[in-house]
């Protein structure tokens, strides 16, 4: 049996479920609209962030198998997006050089394109793991 390489870690998700109130731990797991709610309704007034506390482990498992895995690591680039965003450091990490130095000259194309690898890393990451 072909073992498959990990993409989103359990740990992780609830890490950034600290952060859950503005959506962080749902775009980690590729959960878009729902992100965007929660970042606007700062989880549904807190009670859907509290009901994510226990519905992690399945959105990990869902990501697991949504996504392909490969050498650029999907928990660093999201702890680097979030993070460092806006200098673009998540982007140099990807192989995608002209863009990180947009970002890093621009703060994240002011903020816009932070906004943008919110709501697409997970498919962008896919793509570098897949073309490498």
């Amino acid at each position: 049996m072909e073992q498959t390489q990990r993409t989103h870690s359990l740990l992780l998700g609830y890490l950034l479920w600290i952060f859950g109130f503005i959506g962080a731990h749902r775009f980690y797991y590729g959960k878009k609209i729902t992100g965007v709610i929660w970042f606007f309704t700062l989880g549904l007034l807190f009670i859907g962030w509290i009901i994510d506390l226990f519905l992690i482990p399945s959105m990990e498992r869902e990501a697991e198998r949504r996504y392909i895995g490969g050498p650029v690591n999907y928990n660093l680039s999201w702890i680097l997006l979030t993070f460092l965003g806006v200098f673009g450091v998540h982007r140099f990490y990807m192989g995608k050089i002209f863009t990180g130095l947009l970002y890093l000259f621009t703060g994240g194309l002011f903020l816009v394109g932070v906004l943008y690898d919110f709501l697409t890393l997970n498919e962008q990451l896919s793509d570098v793991n897949s073309e490498i």
